[in-house]
């Protein structure tokens, strides 16, 4: 691993952290400030509102992270024409489903009494039917968005797009809360977010246009052919928000039905603490996977391999870090943060950590998979598995009771482990044990006698 690889990683580690905070920020003012000018049954409305558009997500199909793995690896072996085909036929096709479904949401929306439906009060009938075409815009701009960002992943500035991306959201929710502050409704409110990333996506066009002078917004290399090649993996990435459903929301649904509210309220808490570490390990995943589709798209399956065994060891040394301190402080936190209404359960948290690990580690190997378009079969096996899981998850919690109901969400993680880990092995040949091996082996500089001594030599001297 050269210099200016570790240089982008640590770049790209750095912008997906700022991206968090960004995220992080929004939800922490949101709150109080629509509280503060709006009235609380209005903002109940608006959130009720706000997450109909947001299954519109579910069209894009996964063209945009497709296509950035398509254009990264061809970049890399230095077929700027192919990744240009990609671009633009990704975009004209995307554009093209993106327009369709504008024009059937505008027909639905005349015809559907939204507002009746939603049993709204505050809102009125014609304004939640414009918030949802407006905010149904917006999300719909979000697919073009991803395959602009994408086009910084091909040249490997990715934390600069990251970046833009970071920045962009926070100008977007704070031209949100302009209207919001000057005692404006929610459909201004809407108006102005969804006004604001329109200008937002042009702009970030334009930026992509004047930094990648080779990208051109057109139609000329823009294949159907090339959509039919990628449809198999664009189509694969329906699967995984399909299994994240079924991992969380599944089986909440099982413990409810087996052991009734309660018992959802205590093991979905202990899970939200839980998976706390799962943002770490998620953000290592998305920081590596720009460069395991570089060196695998220049056949340069050395680096692919180190890449691969470096990041499955910081996501297992993230995982078991933050794991071990929710072990001590997670009961207290959990307590605190409930105001003591949920007891705290140590067992139940221990169960539900172990699960976090085995997670860590098939999570940040299948990163290469989907990073080169061969997690057709991953995708799959994660449905395989998180269905399983919810069918076990009931009858454990009916028969056995909330410990065993925790335990059994171990089966899709150990079923994933038992496929993942083969197929990215295979793919970045390599071995089990040089893998396993790995992972005990760090860098001479990170050694504890290393760290000491640097740390002595940077001690401060008091003597005259």
């Amino acid at each position: 691993m050269d210099n200016s690889t570790r240089r982008r990683l640590v770049l790209g580690f750095i912008s997906n952290w700022i991206s968090k905070l960004a995220n992080t920020i929004i939800q922490l003012i949101q709150v109080p400030v629509f509280l503060h000018f709006w009235s609380v049954p209005l903002y109940g409305e608006w959130m009720i509102v706000i997450s109909v558009p947001s299954y519109l997500n579910v069209s894009s199909i996964g063209f945009g992270n497709v296509a950035g793995n398509e254009m990264s690896m061809m970049t890399a072996r230095g077929d700027q024409d192919g990744a240009l085909r990609v671009f633009q036929s990704c975009w004209w096709f995307i554009t093209f489903v993106c327009a369709a479904i504008i024009a059937l949401l505008a027909v639905t929306l005349y015809f559907i009494p939204a507002g009746k439906l939603l049993k709204l009060h505050a809102i009125g009938e014609t304004d939640a039917k414009w918030i949802i075409f407006y905010l149904g815009c917006s999300v719909l701009l979000g697919q073009l968005e991803t395959l602009l960002q994408s086009a910084y992943r091909c040249i490997g500035r990715y934390p600069y797009g990251s970046f833009l991306k970071s920045t962009f959201s926070l100008v977007s929710f704070g031209l949100m809360m302009i209207p919001v502050c000057l005692g404006k409704g929610a459909r201004e409110t809407a108006l102005v977010f969804a006004s604001a990333n329109v200008m937002i996506t042009i702009v970030l066009g334009i930026l992509v246009k004047r930094d990648i002078p080779w990208v051109r917004f057109g139609w000329k290399h823009a294949t159907f052919s090339e959509i039919r090649r990628l449809s198999g993996p664009a189509f694969a990435f329906m699967a995984f928000p399909i299994g994240n459903a079924l991992n969380l929301q599944g089986t909440l649904m099982a413990v409810g039905y087996a052991l009734g509210p309660t018992a959802v309220v205590i093991f979905g808490t202990a899970r939200t603490v839980s998976r706390v570490a799962l943002q770490m390990v998620q953000m290592v995943n998305i920081t590596f996977w720009p460069e395991l589709s570089s060196s695998f798209g220049s056949n340069n399956i050395a680096l692919t391999r180190t890449l691969h065994r470096r990041s499955c060891q910081m996501g297992l040394v993230i995982g078991v870090s933050i794991v071990t301190a929710m072990m001590t402080l997670g009961p207290w936190f959990l307590h605190r943060w409930t105001g003591g209404h949920v007891p705290p359960s140590p067992g139940l948290l221990a169960i539900l950590l172990t699960v976090v690990v085995a997670y860590s580690l098939w999570s940040t190997s299948s990163t290469l998979l989907t990073a080169v378009n061969k997690h057709q079969k991953l995708a799959a096996w994660y449905l395989f598995g998180t269905s399983v899981t919810v069918v076990v998850t009931y009858f454990c919690a009916k028969y056995l009771g909330l410990y065993w109901a925790a335990g059994s969400l171990l089966i899709s993680e150990i079923i994933m482990n038992m496929y993942v880990l083969p197929a990215t092995l295979k793919l970045s040949e390599d071995t089990f044990p040089a893998f396993f091996a790995s992972m005990l082996h760090y860098p001479a500089s990170l050694k504890p006698q290393a760290l000491l001594q640097r740390f002595s030599r940077s001690k401060p001297s008091f003597e005259n």
